[in-house]
């Protein structure tokens, strides 16, 4: 049975913003092995159009970078959205009923499918489907944008901490 993860990099005053801060080389590379282990992932509408990024090669990718896209183009992806009417290569558009689909896939798969985007990641909260909820905290302050709970914060409990590099911590935390 797989394990539905939601997991985000997030600034002190818990907002989410890829374009403010973005992680270092030591967490980037933690990012390209977590996305090869992946069974797949789960995007919102937002986040997944900000991720196409990575199904095309550019020519200033660094080594890390191309093996970032390489092992995200290779995994399975279901995109929850309304309004799209077509996703990209290896991926699946979820057009209506997405816990049904997240409840199957949970079933039917091994290991973790990541879930990104706090506006999908809060109705799959809602739903009771979210396992564990991994927080990459930078000492950055934003003042305002997206914030990683989309909705109330969940009934949570701490069940690790991490040092990524000099400046992050990943919290890990499961439903209480």
């Amino acid at each position: 049975m797989a394990k539905l993860v939601f997991g985000m990099n997030q600034s002190l005053d818990g907002y989410v913003d890829h374009m403010a801060f973005a992680p270092g080389p030591r967490l980037f590379r933690h990012f390209i092995e977590q996305i090869r282990g992946l069974a797949g992932s789960v995007y919102g509408r937002r986040i997944y159009e900000v991720m196409r990024y990575w199904d095309e090669d550019r020519s200033e990718w660094d080594e890390p970078e191309r093996e970032f896209a390489l092992a995200w183009r290779r995994q399975p992806k279901w995109v929850a959205s309304r309004s799209l009417k077509s996703v990209g290569p290896n991926a699946t558009l979820v057009a209506s009923d997405i816990e049904a689909t997240i409840r199957r896939l949970k079933v039917e798969l091994d290991g973790e499918i990541d879930v990104a985007g706090p506006d999908v990641a809060r109705s799959l909260t809602d739903a009771g489907l979210v396992d564990e909820y991994r927080i990459y905290l930078h000492p950055v302050v934003l003042g305002s944008g997206k914030p990683f709970f989309a909705g109330p914060r969940p009934p949570l409990r701490l069940e690790g901490t991490e040092r990524m590099d000099e400046d992050v911590i990943k919290l890990t935390y499961v439903p209480a």
